[in-house]
């Protein structure tokens, strides 16, 4: 996963690229109340999943869910730990 941000205008561009098969990738995270059916990420030619996202500063959790199940992002350039026993990433918007 990918993570692009453009700090002047606090977007973030989220891509998975953990599933080229999946059918559906979600974004859920504390910005939209880890709703994991409210941000749909569109596929691209390449297999990866992308959306874009605006944020204001400050550190936000997130996970991906491809076709209903929740997935970790490995390459998050934070991570922390969940009372799942799994970690979510996070993004840091200053």
């Amino acid at each position: 996963m990918t993570i692009l941000a453009d700090r002047r205008s606090g977007e973030v561009t989220f891509i998975f690229k953990g599933s080229p098969d999946a059918n559906r990738v979600y974004l859920a995270g504390d910005f939209n109340s880890w709703d994991p059916g409210k941000q749909r990420m569109a596929k691209y030619r390449d297999g990866s999943f992308r959306t874009r996202v605006a944020l204001d500063p400050g550190a936000y959790q997130y996970k991906f869910v491809a076709d209903g199940r929740w997935v970790d992002d490995a390459d998050a350039p934070e991570r922390v730990a969940n009372p799942f026993g799994t970690a979510n990433g996070v993004v840091r918007i200053v």
